[in-house]
């Protein structure tokens, strides 16, 4: 399971240490989670990885996907084949066709008004629907979102189009990453382009501003994304910083359309307030250096680091010593033990492996200097002493613990 056994499970997540605040109450989203964007600790879930219809909040993956592609300033003007096809009761930014847009203007429409029109304005630049699905698709992957199925670019409806918290928190903890976005998702108002006065001939503008209810509203809120469908219900992802820290947020699905925002924020709350006092749950993947590990990466790297961080707090400086000058005596007596190892007959067809004696002036190749060569020896001889020298480091801070 990635990022963690415990973000499998359906009921609620969550390891108090002494002290810890209790959980808001109540939450009613089918599945939520909330988690540390620095070191991607998620403090508590429910039903992290339930795939549920994501709605707008897809638009996180559509934007982390295609805005890095075009430079802001790029004007586009829209054909009206860009704007067939959207869906009946589509959220709009009031996009017209035969007139130029900024690619600045355009992502304003998708992250302040959810424009479904803006959304496939910018697939089409991209190479088409088809096209961007796929590579939103691929970029999920490479993410280790492995709950989401796009079928749509916009998040609108569609059989089959899925996505889950665990993955929601994912896109945008990515996407705040990219500086563009972070403007974007946290801009509250702007002025977006217009028709053509048919009087003046000059082409008009209107205000449009961010239908996220929490920006402006919660302390430290930088966005990011909310979305509706009949189907999706209401869903909600946000990040808010205080103190130099940053957490996210997501709710899927609540009882009550509006009560999504409620929940958000009574899980922030308690997040920034939970801090240092509650033992994480389970880990946000990272984006594997190379993205073709993303599909086999189990577990989710941040495991590894954070138990690495677990054991150093419980060892102190004295055990960890006391690991190193055991593991280094442990490779100094097996290279010892070679010395009285009565070899038996082995087939090969290959040359194999030749034994190194360590001695306490270094190593010599069991069999003499003839046997396995010059360079080979001396590479054996460096590595003894770098063993050595590991030994005496080790036994010289025990001295000082």
């Amino acid at each position: 399971m990635v990022g963690g056994e415990r973000l499998g499970r359906s009921a609620v997540q969550v390891a108090p240490l002494p002290g810890a605040p209790a959980l808001p109450s109540p939450l009613t989203g089918r599945s939520w989670l909330i988690a540390d964007a620095a070191t991607g600790e998620v403090l508590a879930a429910q039903n992290a990885h339930l795939p549920l219809p994501p709605a707008s909040t897809l638009k996180m993956l559509f934007a982390d996907t295609v805005l890095p592609k075009f430079d802001r300033s790029l004007e586009h003007r829209v054909a009206s084949a860009e704007l067939a096809g959207l869906g009946a009761g589509s959220s709009l930014v009031g996009i017209k066709e035969n007139l130029p847009y900024r690619v600045e203007d355009l992502w304003r429409g998708v992250f302040l008004s959810s424009g479904n029109d803006a959304v496939h304005v910018l697939a089409h630049m991209n190479g088409g629907l088809a096209q961007t699905v796929a590579q939103m698709q691929a970029r999920a992957v490479s993410l280790q979102a492995r709950d989401t199925h796009v079928v749509s670019p916009d998040g609108y409806d569609m059989d089959g189009q899925v996505s889950s918290a665990y993955d929601l928190t994912l896109f945008a903890r990515a996407g705040l990453r990219n500086a563009d976005f972070r403007a974007y998702c946290s801009t509250r108002t702007a002025r977006f382009p217009g028709g053509v006065d048919k009087t003046t001939g000059q082409r008009t503008s209107f205000d449009i501003a961010n239908t996220d209810r929490l920006l402006g509203k919660y302390p430290g809120l930088i966005g990011v994304k909310n979305g509706y469908t009949t189907n999706a219900g209401s869903t909600f992802t946000g990040a808010a910083e205080r103190d130099g820290r940053t957490l996210l947020v997501t709710v899927m699905h609540p009882e009550a359309q509006a009560t999504v925002y409620d929940e958000a924020a009574s899980l922030l709350d308690w997040g920034f307030a939970a801090v240092g006092k509650v033992e994480p749950v389970g880990y946000l993947a990272e984006e594997p250096a190379d993205p073709s590990a993303a599909a086999s990466a189990e577990p989710s790297p941040g495991v590894l680091p954070h138990a690495i961080r677990q054991a150093g707090r419980a060892l102190g400086p004295g055990g960890w010593t006391a690991v190193a000058l055991g593991g280094a005596l442990v490779l100094l007596a097996a290279g010892r033990s070679l010395i009285h190892r009565r070899p038996g007959p082995v087939a090969v067809t290959e040359a194999p492996p030749v034994p190194v004696a360590f001695t306490r002036t270094g190593a010599t190749a069991l069999g003499g200097s003839t046997a396995v060569g010059g360079r080979r020896r001396r590479r054996s001889v460096r590595a003894a002493r770098a063993v050595r020298r590991t030994v005496d480091s080790a036994r010289r801070r025990l001295r000082r613990v």
